[in-house]
């Protein structure tokens, strides 16, 4: 068995506690309001826009035994460099407001789970961050795909409204592959804990990133979340 199918293993129960949260139940069945949509791409904007800070900070911590790691880093921030921007355009062609959502907080949940990223690439082991690219990568394959289209249809909003979800889904079907051939190479056990404890941990907040939407909808038509001070 390989690394890449050990910690799908290890870490089911955790993706299943992903998994259950409600809200996605509810996109993968369609019943999405156009409020609702906008909420999860604002918290994806607030997670996703550190995606290259975050990769470029593994790459200035990767020890020498891992070198051969930063020709992947590079390959990952070339490909991930803009989908921030990808988000804002999605919120605004929903009928959001870009400027509104790019200045607002971000949910708890939301905060915590880019938190314990940095933590975990700048205190404890920077190969763990691997953990989380196998949350978002593969929650991205499994779930964007499918909920976008129904999302599409019920919310009757045009293609380009998801190109995050569209987009990002394809590419990380190809990072699949490429985040397997990484992970065999860390043969360490204490750089495979670190990657399965971050996998767990990023499960656990994604999950409750994805709970708190429901709460998010109606604080947003309130006015709130306040905008971030200058």
């Amino acid at each position: 068995m390989t690394f890449h199918e050990q910690l799908a293993r290890v870490t089911a129960a955790d993706r299943e506690f992903l998994l259950s949260a409600p809200v996605i139940r509810r996109a993968l069945a369609g019943d999405v309001t156009r409020e609702l949509y906008v909420a999860f791409l604002t918290q994806a904007y607030h997670h996703v826009r550190h995606t290259v800070p975050l990769l470029m900070a593994v790459g200035a911590r990767v020890p020498d035994r891992h070198a051969w790691l930063r020709d992947a880093i590079l390959h990952y921030l070339e490909e991930e460099t803009g989908h921030d921007e990808w988000i804002l355009n999605d919120i605004e062609r929903a009928g959001g407001d870009r400027a509104a959502a790019a200045a607002s907080e971000p949910a708890v949940a939301t905060e915590a789970m880019v938190a314990y990223a940095y933590d975990t690439v700048t205190r404890r082991n920077p190969l763990g961050f691997f953990g989380m690219v196998h949350v978002l990568e593969g929650t991205s394959v499994a779930l964007a795909l499918n909920a976008a289209g129904r999302i599409q249809q019920t919310l009757e909003l045009p293609s380009n409204a998801f190109t995050y979800l569209k987009s990002h889904g394809e590419l990380d079907k190809e990072h699949i592959n490429d985040l397997a051939g990484i992970l065999e190479r860390f043969t360490d056990d204490d750089d495979r804990q670190a990657v399965v404890r971050c996998a767990r941990g990023i499960y656990w907040l994604y999950g409750q990133m994805f709970r708190s939407l429901e709460t998010a909808v109606p604080l947003m038509a309130a006015g709130l979340p306040q905008r971030r001070s200058a």
